[in-house]
């Protein structure tokens, strides 16, 4: 799962066999009554585990972790190499950022074959303590830093056009750098409880990677409160900051002192980021709000239930899906949405599927002609014809201007 485990107690080691990934969501104080009654429930549904597939949902959700790791490595990569071949798009602040989290989805697919194969092995990790931490560890920073880079991107945004419609206009370009910076140190600070705490735990014979607070009377606090900042700091509040900044933007361009020159354009850049950022949110949101539910029940303020146990079981591990294939969603976006994404990816699979014709330009471009050092244009006297011309099918080639036309023509 996404963030594997927490603290374990004793009747919780059923429960952890069947279903590790609950680890993290059902640490909390039961009644004997309480606890006795999760067994009975538990020993019911090993009962029917075969029934219910569970080992078929398991290699499922390895194979869509497959699938999305590789259409994350081709999008995410692609948009780094348009950004690296592109050099006018990099004095953007938003193109930096976007960047920037092409880099961070990038890190983040590359985590999950390592969850793919914990799935299909019934959570059984087996790549040892140190890549437990450094696979955890990764996976948490790169989920803030993708939430704070999306939040970045609304708020250059709106700065742009709100500074551009005001004529006072500032550069942004080393403010966007240091932003960037600030982001991922915030994003490595939000991670460290997962560097710290994540550990290999041996659940009925079985090493599992974990979030394993220390075992004493604080430690659901710990966990209450490590829940709590991952669904403020990844979610509530840069959902606050994004909706504020797309507010105000609204607010700008249905002003009637804009002018359509103005706003047009930079209405078709907002557009974009407006659908990034609801993929990112409507992609975690269920996640987020199962997690929230968890907190709810560590903290006492609802009550543990079978609906609950029921939830975790068999949606979370497809809410966890859904939050994955966000890094693979937003490179999609950035080509279907922005024109000069869309230009550039067709200049490049001209160049890859027509190799032999690289260098042939469409009919309708214009070719700069050579200079020469006094910068005076120079027209070759007797034009020769290059050996690898290319002419499309059914051209009709004339040596001269005096051949005859066709007797159709």
């Amino acid at each position: 799962c996404l963030f594997p485990a927490a603290m374990q107690e004793e009747f919780d080691i059923d429960l952890l066999r069947m279903f590790p990934h609950l680890s993290e969501e059902v640490s909390f104080n039961l009644t004997n009554q309480t606890s006795a009654d999760l067994r009975e429930y538990i020993d019911a549904e090993k009962t029917n585990s075969l029934a219910d597939g569970s080992t078929v949902v398991r290699i499922i959700i390895s194979c869509v972790y497959s699938v999305v790791c590789a259409l994350g490595l081709v999008g995410n990569l692609l948009v780094l190499y348009l950004m690296k071949t592109k050099q006018g798009w990099k004095k953007s602040s938003i193109n930096l950022f976007v960047t920037s989290l092409a880099v961070t989805d990038l890190q983040f697919v590359l985590t999950l074959p390592f969850w793919a194969v914990e799935n299909a092995l019934d959570f059984t990790w087996l790549f040892g303590k140190a890549m437990c931490k450094i696979v955890s560890y990764v996976t948490a920073m790169n989920m803030y830093a993708s939430v704070f880079f999306l939040t970045a991107m609304s708020v250059a945004r709106y700065w742009s056009v709100a500074s551009a419609l005001r004529a006072k206009r500032r550069p942004i370009g080393c403010s966007a750098k240091w932003m960037s910076s600030l982001i991922w140190v915030s994003a490595m600070l939000a991670s460290l409880p997962n560097a710290i705490f994540s550990t290999t735990s041996t659940v009925s014979n079985e090493e599992l990677c974990l979030v394993k607070f220390p075992d004493n009377r604080n430690a659901q606090f710990w966990l209450g409160l490590y829940h709590t900042q991952k669904v403020m700091l990844g979610f509530l509040i840069p959902l606050v900051i994004i909706s504020v900044c797309y507010l105000l933007l609204l607010r700008y361009i249905t002003n009637k002192n804009v002018t359509i020159s103005n706003t047009k354009r930079r209405s078709k850049v907002t557009k974009s980021v407006t659908i990034v950022v609801l993929s990112f949110f409507l992609c975690w949101l269920p996640n987020q709000a199962i997690t929230a539910w968890g907190i709810m029940i560590k903290l006492n303020v609802l009550h543990f239930s079978y609906e609950y146990y029921t939830t975790q079981a068999y949606i979370f591990p497809i809410t966890v899906c859904l939050a994955h294939s966000n890094s693979c969603l937003n490179p999609i976006l950035y080509c279907l949405m922005r024109r000069e994404f869309r230009k550039a990816l067709k200049n490049l699979f001209w160049r890859i599927t027509s190799p032999s014709i690289t260098n042939m330009r469409p009919f309708t471009a214009t070719t700069k002609p050579e200079q020469d050092e006094q910068g005076h244009a120079m027209v070759p006297l007797n034009p020769v014809e290059p050996d690898g011309t290319y002419y499309p099918p059914g051209v009709v080639i004339y040596n001269s201007r005096y051949d005859l036309l066709p007797n159709n023509s």
